[in-house]
């Protein structure tokens, strides 16, 4: 997979997580490893900084369910607006945290 199909095999994988779902930036590296041969989050939060604006970029938080630095009050009036469970300054990743192999 070319670097400029992974950036398009990560914006298609954040706009198939449902409203009200999110994944941390590891857990959409880690979907796309076999498929990809990268699985670092640290690379696909580059993507989400560069070229997630035209996808749900608030859907994708820390493992810890921290909310996309710099945007944490977008993001955060997003996810509420979805009916995400919010726990302090992020989300509750426990009840929130969506994988692709669960379907839509």
């Amino acid at each position: 997979m070319t670097p400029d199909e992974y950036v398009e095999a990560v914006l298609d994988l954040v706009e198939r997580i449902p409203e009200g779902r999110v994944m941390s930036y590891g857990a959409v590296a880690d979907a796309l490893a076999e498929r990809s041969g990268r699985a670092s989050a640290r690379l696909v939060g580059n993507i989400m900084a560069r070229h997630g604006g035209s996808v749900p970029w608030h859907r994708v938080v820390t493992s810890a369910g921290r909310l996309p630095p710099g945007h944490e009050r977008e993001a955060r009036a997003r996810l509420r607006a979805e009916g995400a469970p919010l726990r302090g300054e992020g989300v509750d990743i426990g009840a929130a945290g969506w994988s692709p192999d669960e379907g839509m």
